[in-house]
């Protein structure tokens, strides 16, 4: 699973010509669900995101989390984040998952965050969508559950 965190002061998804999300402050995520990702996997992302501080504190240090800081989560679908551009011009995708088994695990970890006490708008699974946002910062974080979950 790779999550691409942009903090943002908003974010906004339309599906043809209509808003299905929208955020104040907080924290655009787009999440792409690999072929071999599983529900403990998920969930264990969703809780590095929860825990995560990047929000900025009195003193402009970057030591609060989404929680702390009061912010929002736009949570997007986003496949192309597997996307392997080793060979030639097109970019392959065989090692996202499948729609049947990304849908089901994108609506894991919004429901793992919305459990935590997040608040959270998504944009709508396999349709093609407008994104929306202002990256506050800029400030972009990566997360690869390959890389950056230990155990």
């Amino acid at each position: 699973m790779r999550l691409l965190v942009q903090r943002v002061t908003r974010a906004a998804v339309r599906v043809a010509g209509t808003t299905v999300g929208e955020i104040g402050p907080g924290a655009l995520v787009l999440a792409g669900i690999a072929r071999n990702d599983t529900p403990g996997l998920v969930d264990r992302m969703a809780d590095r995101l929860l825990g995560l501080r990047y929000f900025e504190d009195a003193a402009g240090r970057t030591n609060l989390s989404i929680a702390d800081a009061g912010g929002a989560l736009m949570v997007v679908s986003q496949f192309t984040l597997h996307a392997d551009l080793r060979r030639g011009r097109r970019p392959g995708f065989s090692d996202a998952a499948p729609p049947e088994v990304a849908g089901p695990l994108v609506e894991r970890f919004v429901a793992r965050l919305r459990a935590a006490g997040s608040h959270v708008q998504t944009g709508r699974f396999g349709a093609a969508m407008e994104v929306e946002l202002v990256n506050d910062g800029p400030f972009t974080l990566l997360l690869d559950s390959a890389r950056d979950l230990s155990g």
